[in-house]
């Protein structure tokens, strides 16, 4: 049983910045494959970013590519990171960091099978 720890939400005005934080414990980290979801009120969840077990490959919804977000992890800390820049107010919701085997699909939140309990990232106009 894995458990994930999120951190690093708060407020931030449009075009800043905000690192969030993934602490995973009681599993063996490097065998996951990580993601970040979020979840905006009144919509369902949605993929943001993955990363594989080695952090050779990373995977991004087009909303956050281009670099705004960047995922990374450090294996010896048991932690993955989502660096997000020029934070729009659509990118408001409750980030969940996400845990899997498997790589096939990494967009498809019901492959994951540990989940933190979210952290809330509200951007201001």
């Amino acid at each position: 049983q894995v458990q994930l720890a999120e951190s690093g939400g708060g407020l931030v005005q449009i075009g800043g910045s905000l690192r969030l934080s993934c602490a995973a414990s009681g599993g063996t980290f490097s065998s996951y494959v990580m993601g970040w979801f979020r979840q905006a009120p009144g919509k369902e969840r949605e993929f943001v970013a993955a990363i594989t077990w080695n952090g050779d490959n990373t995977y991004y919804a087009d909303s956050v590519k281009g670099r705004r977000f960047t995922i990374s992890r450090d294996d010896a800390k048991s932690s993955v990171f989502l660096q997000m820049n020029s934070l729009k107010p659509e990118d408001t919701a409750v980030y969940y960091c996400a845990a899997r085997r498997t790589l096939r699909f990494p967009d498809r939140g019901e492959e994951y099978l540990y989940w933190g309990q979210g952290a809330q990232v509200t951007v201001s106009s």
